[in-house]
């Protein structure tokens, strides 16, 4: 089991460089992504950076979530309510109305099977693929005391524990 904590993330500048995020965690092979794991901001309406050949999920954490449309995409991104999309499809972020919203992303390469990605609390979560948890409050997972905005990344079941909710990643093909 793998604890990573906000001093290990990266903030960097999004690609098309309307905002910012937060890299929790990043794999890569032969210089290609594979997977990816942010935070960001969605502070006002506008498009989102393009992706090619990457598959998108995004999970809005705080404030009232906002639109992604584009051509053949309409999702209300409403909190903790997982959606996905495909990164290389020009969307925007409408209804913001103002007030920001703060979401995790899980990017994958298109070739890799589609993670599952869910909101889940006090729970045992069973082995199978690779296993990225991230905790959206205080709570023990495995028996370790995780705090906010930690990550873990296990290979091997979890238990969750505690008051604090997760998202729990399941990424196949790694």
């Amino acid at each position: 089991m793998i604890l990573l904590t906000p001093a290990n993330y990266n903030r960097q500048l999004w690609k098309n460089g309307r905002g910012t995020t937060t890299e929790l965690w990043r794999f890569d092979q032969d210089d290609q992504l594979l997977v990816r794991l942010s935070r960001a901001s969605v502070v006002e309406d506008g498009p989102f950076s393009l992706f090619p050949g990457i598959e998108r999920n995004l999970t809005v954490l705080s404030g009232p979530g906002f639109r992604l449309t584009g051509p053949g995409i309409d999702l209300h991104c409403a909190p903790l309510q997982p959606v996905t999309f495909p990164g290389d499809i020009p969307v925007t972020a409408t209804e913001t109305n103002g007030e920001p919203s703060e979401d995790f992303n899980v990017m994958t390469a298109r070739g890799l099977p589609q993670p599952e990605v869910a909101v889940v609390q006090h729970t045992d979560l069973p082995a199978g693929g690779a296993l990225a948890l991230y905790t959206l409050g205080p709570c023990l997972v495995n028996g370790e005391a995780v705090n906010r905005d930690d990550l873990i990344l296990t290979e091997g079941p979890a238990r969750v524990r505690g008051e604090g909710s997760v998202i729990a990643v399941r990424l196949f093909g790694l």
